[in-house]
């Protein structure tokens, strides 16, 4: 069976690849696993559940309960939450596993499922190998008393609020709007920025289960850059569908993507004193202006491979404190262990008040090199690494380029194409060497 567990959980069309019997099969292995290595010893056993909006969280959702409760797990049902709440509660609540029931931002029929460690941080490779192997495994289930309990838990979101009002200094006399995708924030997120004192125009706040991320949010920024210019807002911000990603826009309507965020982050930090080791870890996918600019302030950029998850990782593993990706997933690990679309918001807003400057100021700090993606389909992604004409053609171009650009080959995870990345001080240098290099990656690995 080709194993279910990707970057982020379970995901797939939902009563498709994602059904209910598999959603508590799921449920029931990752019981079953985190009781074998002892998470629950001394203790009846609690998992919180929290969802996005998609009408197919529902069922998933109660799918997911009854497989918990019958591997005699006590769970509390956290209702509508953003992943970061989930994880914020998981570790709060002391409870032993987290579940999270979303697709993030993946369009309607799609769902997912992912498991949160004790402390709400996600469960590792190894730990998600262990419960697939499981799935369909015989076994013998508590009876009588033995079985779990279910709550709901009503103030999820209240607390989850007060947790993201705390980290930040008072917002008072900006004008903001947010687009909350019509997912897991509608709620939260204008709550938490109007508490913590800016004026909310809050959009795309009305699912309805079928509207989640559907030409708004993260993905869509052209209703956002209208919306800020409408209400002349200091600035939006386009939450995700599970909004543990966040990007903006600017007074005058201008992107601020996830590199420039984390710039402008990753400065407040380091001027407050918080920056651990002066570093920032990102993905090779960051700008190479976002590295320049960073290296000019004498902060030292890392670069993982791409997805949070390798970002969390290389944070974890050597006591970072800031990282994030170039599609908004920024991780501030003093206050959360998963990337919080909110609390980014919160904490660019709180620099934009610090220094008195607009949200556009402060992100001119990256200069953003051209950058142009090329997919090449039908191709063996595996000889990318290997084959010597193309690795001799992709030297032959970063000599060409020098320090004005870069070249970075990545095939695909899941199909057979490779991605071809070029960075270079001109739109038409990075279109061309682009051009070239995908050539040469049709002639020496297609499939035909």
């Amino acid at each position: 069976m080709a194993r279910i567990f990707g970057t982020d959980g379970v995901r797939g069309e939902a009563n498709g690849v994602l059904t209910a019997p598999l959603a508590l099969d799921l449920s029931v292995a990752a019981a079953r696993v985190l009781a074998d290595r002892g998470e629950f010893a001394g203790h009846r056993p609690l998992a919180v559940v929290g969802r996005d909006t998609r009408i197919s969280g529902q069922f998933l959702e109660n799918a997911v309960v009854a497989g918990l409760a019958s591997a005699g797990v006590d769970v509390l049902l956290l209702g509508v939450l953003p992943t970061p709440g989930v994880a914020f509660l998981t570790d709060s609540l002391g409870a032993d596993l987290g579940v999270v029931i979303s697709a993030s931002h993946n369009a309607m029929p799609d769902n997912g499922i992912k498991f949160l460690a004790r402390g709400g941080v996600k469960l590792d490779d190894a730990a998600e190998q262990v419960i697939e192997a499981r799935l369909g495994e015989e076994w013998q289930p508590p009876t009588g008393a033995d079985v779990g309990r279910v709550t709901p838990y009503a103030t999820a979101v209240p607390e989850y609020v007060d947790h993201l009002v705390a980290t930040t200094k008072p917002l008072t006399g900006l004008r903001v709007v947010l687009d909350c995708a019509n997912g897991a924030a509608s709620q939260a997120g204008p709550l938490a920025l109007t508490a913590a004192g800016a004026t909310v125009i809050a959009t795309h706040d009305q699912p309805d289960g079928l509207n989640i991320n559907d030409g708004c949010g993260s993905t869509h920024l052209g209703p956002l850059q209208a919306a800020v210019l409408e209400h002349g807002a200091d600035a939006g911000f386009a939450l995700d569908g599970d909004a543990d990603r966040c990007l903006a826009v600017d007074a005058a309507g201008d992107v601020v993507d996830g590199d420039q965020i984390l710039a402008v982050l990753a400065l407040g930090l380091r001027d407050a004193g918080r920056l651990a080791q002066d570093t920032v870890v990102a993905t090779v996918m960051s700008n190479l202006g976002f590295v320049r600019a960073m290296r000019e302030a004498g902060i030292e950029p890392r670069q993982t491979k791409v997805g949070d998850r390798y970002v969390l990782e290389e944070m974890n593993a050597s006591g970072y404190s800031l990282g994030g990706e170039q599609s908004g997933h920024v991780i501030m690990s003093d206050y959360a262990t998963t990337g919080d679309g909110i609390l980014t918001a919160l904490h660019v807003l709180e620099r934009m008040v610090v220094t008195g400057r607009t949200l556009a100021d402060l992100a001119s700090v990256v200069t953003r090199f051209p950058q142009v993606l090329l997919n090449v389909p039908g191709v063996d992604k595996s000889r990318a690494s290997t084959d010597e004409v193309l690795l001799a053609s992709v030297a032959e171009e970063e000599a060409r380029l020098g320090d004005t650009g870069r070249v970075l080959l990545r095939p695909s995870g899941t199909e057979p194409l490779v991605r071809v990345m070029v960075e270079a001080a001109t739109e038409r240098d990075a279109q061309e060497t682009a051009e070239r290099l995908a050539a040469v990656v049709r002639d020496r690995l297609s499939l035909a």
